[in-house]
């Protein structure tokens, strides 16, 4: 129950033993009802009194043990909760000089959070690709930059409304077997680029140069070969040789 906000697997079982009885519990009933070994539930509800999610009471020389209530548990996390990222956004960051490592990243959401973050940090171009469903996500952000005079240049698969001009809209044919990635450009300085791999998605990040450029060649790559077959796509498909050569290019 509450391993997620970083309790212990001990601490998570003795505080849902005590919270689902309507009645206080003895160390002797904990143990029963949590399945902790007796010779740890002391130290456990120690640490569960320290932080503030028991109550503790004497009576006859017997101590008893009851949850602090679910609403008043719940106002207590979430308070914790955002005292926490209050503190993290307030840390002082170094700046750093351009690292030219390349680093790995792993995980939908933190993907997603980093992606943000660049686009955020933009200065001067963005260069962004990416499904339509998933872009769809960062365009009011996007947007925002266009508007405060960033360059946007986005190349997208599937159909996508914008008021951002720079967009490359690929609509895939049928026959095409196409993998999902992302790739953020920011300032010709920094690249992020994501796909999936057994499933899941992982991501690369980097600031070096040789590869801030092969990644900006590849954008637009993908944005020629998207006006290419836009523009001659009855040619293209009437023809197996090209089409078939594009559809290696591409996918």
């Amino acid at each position: 129950m509450l391993q997620q906000f970083g309790f212990t697997q001990y601490e998570s079982q003795v505080y849902q033993s005590l919270i689902t009885v309507d009645q206080p519990l003895d160390a002797t009933g904990i143990v029963k009802s949590s399945g902790v070994p007796r010779s740890k539930v002391y130290e456990v509800l120690h640490r569960l009194n320290e932080k503030g999610m028991i109550l503790e009471s004497t009576i006859e020389k017997k101590r008893l043990y009851s949850a602090l209530p679910i609403e008043a548990t719940i106002k207590k996390l979430k308070t914790e909760f955002e005292s926490n990222l209050q503190q993290l956004r307030t840390t002082q960051i170094k700046k750093t000089p351009s690292d030219e490592r390349v680093w790995t990243l792993k995980d939908n959401h933190s993907i997603q959070s980093l992606l943000t973050e660049l686009i955020q940090q933009a200065q001067h171009s963005i260069y962004i690709s990416g499904w339509a469903d998933d872009l769809s996500t960062y365009l009011p952000l996007l947007e925002a930059k266009h508007h405060a005079g960033i360059m946007v240049n986005i190349h997208v698969v599937g159909p996508f409304s914008t008021s951002i001009p720079t967009v490359s809209t690929l609509i895939p044919d049928s026959k095409a077997t196409l993998e999902r990635s992302r790739i953020l450009i920011v300032d010709k300085q920094e690249i992020l680029f994501a796909g999936i791999e057994e499933s899941k998605w992982q991501a690369i990040r980097t600031q070096s140069n040789p590869l801030v450029k092969f990644f900006t060649e590849f954008f637009y790559h993908d944005v020629a070969l998207t006006e290419i077959t836009q523009k001659y796509k009855d040619t293209i498909m009437e023809d197996e040789d090209i089409r078939d050569v594009l559809l290696k290019l591409r996918y």
